[in-house]
């Protein structure tokens, strides 16, 4: 459930740093009446500016147009008073309400300019007021971190919570250190790096425990839960969920209570376990009307039509995706806070659904609407879900042109997000292979010097003594004409096989004869996928010498096993490994070659693991998924060209994968069918792939 996963990291964002609610109670209600009257009382004086930027924290998440007019007067009047710190303070507190707004350039400028006078303040100030200005600069930091992880800049959000971390010492704030701890975990995980996300976890809570901060700690067992989660490692997540809950319960904490019920539905919700999924939804959704909550009201309805679009009740998912949509409009309108990220995943939801239930006219018309709203680049992942589903409807509707122009902007994007984020994970890898190449192409330059000069001593040589060897210089240059000849058909050669390393060999030869290749559906064929188990956190423990060689000895043999067995290596996609039999040319024994390599891919990953593990090294393991079944097939790109297919089987395909186990062999039932009589099968039962309701799958055990 996507949006759950974005619940949870809105909330991070919005009640983490400044702990401050987006309901106003009756408690707040009494101190904003009483900031009131103080205001209407004091003069044009600092106590005016102090308390205008108090009115102002209190409006921060529950009207940040309020807050925005009170810190434009405080600014005003503390500028004509020369009161720093006021004004500090107003570009602080307005910083936040126009970070809720989506104003992220301007709530950075803010940002900006009260660090240079907290800076300031810092040299100048007595000392006893020094521990609150750092405070005040820490705050600073934390908001500067929340606009870089909105903006997707996530390197940069770690950055300045290492500042908060730096200035939390200083103070020896237990509870502000705890929170940038916390902090850091999501955007650890928002890079892949979950070990260190799970360190920062258990370091906030250790400090939690330690003050005996209940509410902290309610929160940050539920972020360990959630990288037990995402490790696929669901009854340690449900364990830390539940400790989440009921810890929250006991203090009444009922925002955290909430966000515990539906991270424990996510992990039901995995187990097939749909109607308790659905009862914990539906507590976490009561709370939230209690709490008059509108954006988790509608994000919760969303959550349920999810449930109900999995187990195929195509009307009652529409109708939550419809609630939820008017919810979030009705907030939009009000503009307070910027709720486009759940009015666009509402309307992705509507057309995937239209899509389920074959209705390609109304399924368009919402996904290109949610297309149109995604302009931001932290919504690349959505713009991604939204042209393979643009994609998907195309090639169902017979219009295999549109499919593949869509289908290239899905790649283009694939392509964009991983080297925005994972190529993060990587750099020490791309350090080494430009270091390499650099070394490389120096070399390269010096040996072109070296043959140039001898090149050229040689001919003087041969001038000089050209009356002694008249006839020899006729064999001479006889000789360079049948060597630069045989240079010719060497070159000529390699260009084929570097041509034939890329492309097939049929498309290689329409390329070269027309100068394009056209693209062609092909009713069958079967697509294999491969992906490695746990390679961001092996990737983490190789150097990146030894991470390329390990990633290059296991591509190679399966490159040399799709040879053998007649399959087309497609691509490689990181990690993951994509080929295909039945292409370019249709033949009737695809599903038996592949799943033939699949099962020669897995026993060469056993061997593998056992030459590994008895020199006491690091291994991969691997799943693999094959499904059958008809794609469009055809080059991609102008330039850089690349054979490729696409279509709702290689979708499958991918699920086919994720869906497996380690060190099994995944294919559906429709593949199952064509090789049932070749190979022994163990029936897994109709299995829930993400975006494709159940499916039948088989496990592959061995040659019949």
């Amino acid at each position: 459930m996507l949006n759950l996963k974005r619940y949870k990291l809105r909330l991070i964002y919005a009640i983490i740093i400044f702990c401050i609610p987006k309901t106003i109670y009756a408690e707040d209600q009494l101190k904003i009446d009483s900031l009131n009257n103080v205001l209407k009382a004091s003069l044009k004086d600092t106590c005016r500016v102090n308390t205008l930027n108090a009115l102002a924290f209190e409006f921060l998440n529950s009207n940040a147009d309020t807050t925005i007019y009170l810190t434009n007067k405080a600014l005003s009047l503390a500028t004509d008073l020369n009161y720093n710190l006021g004004i500090a303070d107003a570009y602080l507190w307005q910083g936040v309400a126009l970070r809720n707004k989506q104003q992220s350039a301007t709530a950075l400028k803010n940002c900006n300019e009260a660090l240079k006078i907290y800076e300031l303040l810092l040299i100048k100030e007595k000392v006893d007021n020094k521990n609150k200005i750092i405070s005040k600069k820490a705050r600073t930091y934390s908001l500067m971190a929340i606009v870089y992880g909105d903006l997707g800049e996530f390197g940069l959000a770690i950055e300045k919570l290492r500042n908060v971390i730096d200035l939390a010492n200083i103070l020896n704030d237990k509870k502000q250190l705890a929170q940038a701890y916390r902090n850091l975990n999501y955007y650890y995980k928002s890079l892949g790096n979950f070990t260190e996300a799970q360190s920062n976890n258990f370091n906030a809570l250790k400090i939690y425990e330690e003050i005996n901060d209940q509410y902290g700690i309610a929160f940050v067992v539920g972020n360990i839960g959630g990288i037990y989660y995402e490790n696929g490692e669901y009854d340690k997540a449900l364990k830390y969920y539940k400790q989440s809950l009921d810890i929250s319960s006991s203090i009444g904490e009922k925002s955290i209570m909430s966000v515990a019920y539906v991270n424990i539905a996510m992990v039901l919700e995995s187990q097939k376990k749909y109607e308790d999924a659905l009862k914990n939804i539906s507590s976490a959704l009561k709370i939230e009307i209690e709490l008059d909550n509108k954006y988790r009201i509608a994000d919760y309805l969303t959550s349920l039509g999810d449930l109900k679009r999995i187990t195929n009740e195509l009307e009652l998912a529409l109708d939550f995706y419809f609630k939820s949509l008017k919810i979030a409009e009705q907030i939009q309108a009000e503009k307070q806070i910027d709720v486009t990220d759940l009015i666009v995943q509402n309307k992705i939801n509507i057309g995937e659904t239209y899509l389920k239930k074959s209705d390609f006219k109304n399924a368009e018309i919402y996904l290109n609407s949610a297309l149109k709203l995604s302009k931001n680049k932290t919504m690349m992942l959505t713009k991604k879900s939204i042209y393979n589903s643009l994609s998907d409807l195309k090639f169902k509707q017979g219009n295999y042109k549109a499919s593949l122009e869509y289908f290239k902007l899905n790649t283009y994007y694939q392509d964009s997000l991983f080297n925005d984020e994972a190529s993060k994970n990587i750099e020490k890898l791309g350090m080494t292979y430009e270091f390499d190449k650099k070394e490389a192409a120096t070399k390269a330059a010096q040996e072109k010097k070296d043959a140039i000069a001898l090149k050229e001593l040689q001919r003087q040589k041969l001038v000089r003594n050209s009356f002694m060897g008249g006839f020899a210089i006729v064999l001479l240059f006889a000789g360079v004409f049948f060597t630069q000849r045989n240079k010719i058909k060497k070159g000529k050669k390699l260009s084929d096989e570097l041509l034939l390393n890329i492309l097939p060999e049929k498309i290689a030869d329409e390329l070269k004869e027309k100068g394009s290749a056209e693209a062609q559906l092909i009713d069958e064929v079967t697509v294999l996928f491969t992906d490695f188990k746990g390679f961001t956190q092996l990737s983490e423990k190789l150097t990146p010498k030894e991470l390329v060689a390990e990633i290059n000895e296991c591509f190679s043999a399966f490159d040399h096993i799709m040879e053998k067995h007649g399959v087309e290596k497609i691509k490689t996609i990181g990690d993951a490994y994509m080929a295909a039999g039945g292409l370019p040319t249709a033949n009737t024994t695809h599903a038996e070659d592949v799943v033939k390599a699949a099962l020669a891919i897995q026993n060469f990953m056993h061997e593998h693991k056992a030459k590994k593990m008895a020199a006491n090294e690091l291994f991969f393991e691997i799943r693999i998924g094959v499904h059958t079944g008809p794609v469009v097939a055809g080059i991609v790109g102008v330039k850089k060209f690349a054979y490729d297919i696409w279509g709702d089987t290689v979708n499958t395909a991918s699920r086919m994968e994720s869906s497996g186990e380690v060190g099994k062999v995944n294919i559906s039932g429709t593949t199952y069918g064509l090789v049932k009589d070749k190979f022994k099968c163990v029936h897994r039962g109709q299995v829930q792939a993400k975006g494709k309701g159940e499916i039948d799958m088989y496990f592959v055990e061995e040659n019949v």
